[in-house]
């Protein structure tokens, strides 16, 4: 069996290590590159400091990345008695390079080596859902230009109430995610902060150079006080759940509006059929599985900030091992975001409009606002244009004017989704994320 990292002269049974380990061998493979970045930084900084000489350094920098290599290629697993992803580089080493190895831990605690892991982790999930959401923004406004022009009805209390357009519908769900990128700017901002060398929460008596590490990992600036970074710890997990949320809430409504619209009642649009399925008794049926399966996990998405908190929220200052359950729901729920963004922009790209929905006269009355403005325009007092119309209604003798006139900014003759565009773009640019990737590529390649 290996040794533990912190073991002295006993041994866990076999059920207490299975209950303490729980699924951290599983999750933490997720962080095994992150792992090495991070001790790839922390050794450079060790030989500059002095406790490590030049020799070493090289020898323990090549075993690394060739440790990275093998993460890459899918080849890394932690073994059944070694407790987390840790111990299992650290164990690789001194196999490979004997005490050398067992160096690399001077100036830190696992405390802050999982702390700067699932930040490095972390920062990169987020580029990937940054990608995904623009890329998805990006087909909502192309999707929103090609069907500006297609009406539909826009409903309040689930009523028939005024006029809306294809147009109008997926550019709002556009102009949606832009605000949700703030929320993702601000996590990815938070997260972008180096931990590293606040070691078990009360710094360590080696001069170490955090500074250093934080620039070599790419990091916008460092948690200072020592404390604060291990508070840290839930706290970031949190707020990154927060703007996973308000993705995922967006996201949510655009499958129920989709749902709704595909059905034979609305019939307002047609899904791809290889995004539906079929009855096993009903063979007329279409059923829209795919938009149902993302509303679900996208509502389960907006429970995680809470899940996240009820774990730490009683928690004083310092480490305690309940954090480690916070991986259990954080670590999966980006994979799982991922998904539902892929498929919405799946189904987004391939969507059909039905062209003819104002054929039906069940829709006439929503142009009654229309008649009603057409009437104030031409001099009529607006309460007197209402109740005119209204009475027209009552009287079964309302016939709508069905042509459209909307031009202020927003409005459905005037999308504004070239703004709204610019506005994705210069949100984008926020985000540094060439920064992060040279410097991770400069650490790997040496």
């Amino acid at each position: 069996m290996a040794t533990k990292l912190w073991q002295k002269s006993f041994v866990p049974t076999d059920e207490i290590d299975r209950f303490t380990v729980g699924r951290d061998r599983e999750l933490d493979v997720l962080l095994a590159e992150s792992d090495v970045l991070g001790s790839l930084a922390h050794t450079q900084m060790l030989e500059h400091i002095g406790l490590l000489t030049s020799d070493e350094l090289t020898a323990i920098h090549r075993e690394l990345r060739s440790i990275l290599a093998d993460i890459r290629q899918g080849c890394f697993k932690i073994e059944d008695d070694v407790e987390d992803v840790h111990s299992e580089v650290e164990l690789l080493l001194t196999r490979r390079l004997g005490d050398v190895g067992k160096k690399i831990h001077s100036g830190r605690s696992r405390n802050d080596q999982v702390l700067v892991d699932l930040k490095l982790w972390t920062r990169r999930q987020l580029r990937d859902i940054v990608e995904l959401v623009k890329t998805l923004a990006d087909t909502l406004l192309a999707q929103s230009e090609a069907y500006k022009d297609i009406l539909m009805p826009g409903y309040t209390h689930l009523q028939v109430a005024m006029p809306s357009s294809f147009g109008l519908w997926l550019g709002a769900y556009a102009e949606s995610l832009a605000d949700d990128m703030l929320f993702l700017q601000a996590a990815y901002r938070m997260v972008n902060r180096n931990p590293l060398g606040s070691a078990a929460g009360y710094g360590s008596s080696f001069p170490i150079d955090r500074q250093m590490t934080t620039a070599l990992l790419g990091f916008e600036s460092m948690n200072y006080n020592v404390v604060y970074a291990q508070m840290g710890r839930g706290k970031t997990e949190r707020n990154v759940a927060f703007a996973l949320a308000t993705v995922a809430g967006t996201m949510a409504k655009l499958a129920f509006d989709a749902c709704l619209f595909n059905s034979q009642n609305f019939a307002f649009l047609k899904l791809p059929d290889d995004c539906t399925t079929g009855s096993s008794i009903m063979p007329h049926k279409k059923n829209p599985d795919v938009f149902e399966l993302i509303r679900a996990k996208c509502n389960k998405l907006q429970a995680l900030p809470q899940q996240v908190t009820l774990i730490m929220n009683n928690l004083p200052s310092g480490y305690f091992r309940d954090l480690q359950i916070i991986k259990e729901v954080f670590l999966p729920a980006f994979e799982e975001m991922k998904d539902c963004l892929r498929m919405t922009n799946y189904i987004i790209e391939r969507i059909q409009p039905n062209r003819q929905i104002l054929d039906d006269t069940r829709y006439d009355l929503m142009f009654s606002v229309e008649e009603v403005n057409r009437r104030a325009a031409d001099g009529v007092p607006f309460r007197d244009a209402y109740r005119q119309v209204g009475l027209e209604i009552e009287a079964g003798a309302f016939r709508p004017q069905k042509e459209i006139h909307h031009t202020h900014a927003g409005s459905i003759g005037n999308l504004c989704n070239s703004e709204i565009a610019e506005r994705l773009n210069q949100l984008l640019q926020g985000f540094p994320f060439q920064q992060v990737e040279d410097a991770e590529k400069k650490l790997c390649e040496g």
